[in-house]
Parts: C-alpha cells; sequence; structure tokens
C-alpha cells in the first residue's frame, strides 16, 4: 500500500506550530530543529518558507497582533477608540505572554500587521487634530503602557509568606495580591489608561497639543 502524504508544509503550519510552542514552553524553545520535529519534517523544509529563525519569530509576533481589534478607529471619536484598542491589545497579549518580549520591538518590514496597526493609531490621532510629533509621542506612551502590563504581573511580585513582611507594615497585605494578580493588574492598566485619556482629552480641549 502507498504510504499516507504527508500534509503540505505552508507558512500557516510552521506560524502555528511554532506559536503553540512558543505558548506552551517560551521563546528560548523555538529552534529550527525543534519546530521541524513539531511538525514531522526535516529541518531544511522549513527554509523553503523562512531563512531563519528570527523570520519566524516576526511572524508568530504578527500573527499574535493580527488578532488585536482594530474596529474602534473609525467608529467612536479618538478617546473612545484608543481605549477600546489599548484594552483589546492587552487582552491579546495577557493571552500570549511569551511573545511580549519580541513585540516590546518596533514593528520592523516583516510584521505588516503592526504596521497596520501603528497606521490606524497614528492616523486616528492626526485625523483628531493631534500633531504628528505628539500623535507619534501618545502612540509610543501607550504602547508602553500596554506592553509593559502584560510583560509582566506587578501582583504576583510578593511573596505569599506573610512573616517576610514584618518590617514592613504597609505591606501587610501583600501576600494576598498573589491570589488576586489578575484583578489587581488589570485594575492598575485601567487606571493608568483612565489617566493617560483623560489627561491627553484635557489638555486638548485646552488646546495644549504641541
Amino acid at each position: 500500500m502507498a504510504r499516507p502524504r504527508q500534509a503540505l508544509l505552508t507558512r500557516e503550519r510552521i506560524v502555528d506550530a511554532a506559536s503553540a510552542l512558543v505558548d506552551k514552553e517560551g521563546l528560548d524553545a523555538l529552534s529550527m530543529r525543534r519546530l521541524a520535529t513539531e511538525l514531522g519534517v526535516q529541518g531544511p523544509s522549513l527554509y523553503n518558507h523562512f531563512g531563519t529563525k528570527a523570520e519566524i519569530v516576526d511572524a508568530v509576533a504578527d500573527a499574535v497582533i493580527e488578532r488585536i481589534d482594530l474596529t474602534a478607529f473609525g467608529a467612536y471619536e479618538w478617546p473612545e477608540a484608543v481605549r477600546r484598542w489599548a484594552q483589546s491589545y492587552r487582552a491579546v497579549l495577557v493571552a500570549h505572554p511569551n511573545i511580549v518580549p519580541a513585540l516590546a520591538t518596533g514593528p520592523g518590514r516583516r510584521r505588516p500587521a503592526a504596521l497596520a496597526m501603528a497606521e490606524a493609531v497614528f492616523g486616528a490621532l492626526v485625523d483628531a487634530g493631534w500633531p504628528p510629533a505628539r500623535a507619534t509621542h501618545i502612540g509610543a506612551l501607550l504602547r508602553y503602557l500596554v506592553i509593559g502590563s502584560a510583560l509582566g504581573s506587578f501582583a504576583l511580585g510578593f511573596d505569599i509568606d506573610p512573616g517576610l513582611y514584618d518590617q514592613y507594615p504597609h505591606l501587610h497585605d501583600a501576600p494576598l495580591l498573589a491570589a488576586r494578580h489578575e484583578a489587581v493588574d488589570e485594575a492598575a492598566f485601567e487606571l493608568g489608561l483612565d489617566l493617560l485619556i483623560n489627561g491627553l482629552t484635557a489638555g486638548q480641549e485646552l488646546g495644549t497639543r504641541r
């Protein structure tokens, strides 16, 4: 009997397998050899689609960015559009925390979804009347907030041993944070987003857009 034909190796299959591996084990686990094993192919076959591991990481990162909802731009005024986008951005990154370090760099030429997102945010801010330089600053600031929030949990940074905080009376309840880390971290992000958007809106109303 003829052996069953192997499923066609495509860029999409490679990216899906690489994404699953990164989600499960982190970026350090990703290699061309390991990825070939996961796909059941010989390593050289991957090079028909990607020249380097870095290109695969870019593709995985961009596949994550594609999941961010940009539909608020054009549907809402800039403050609400930015809020909805930032909330979606963070939710996607929190769901895929292991790829966040790769997203901390700029979009580059191999990340079209990231460039499309930058275009949407920057365009919405400029169309709302912000000068291009200030729109750049706002976009960067929002990105810092989102990525910083998704990169690690503040609440999980505290030990759960109550005795550790005997000499720090104001941190008496710190051991409780770990059990509520998702709510704490999300609330901190929402507070920062509120302050940022409200401050920018107030400044725009006062005409301080430089």
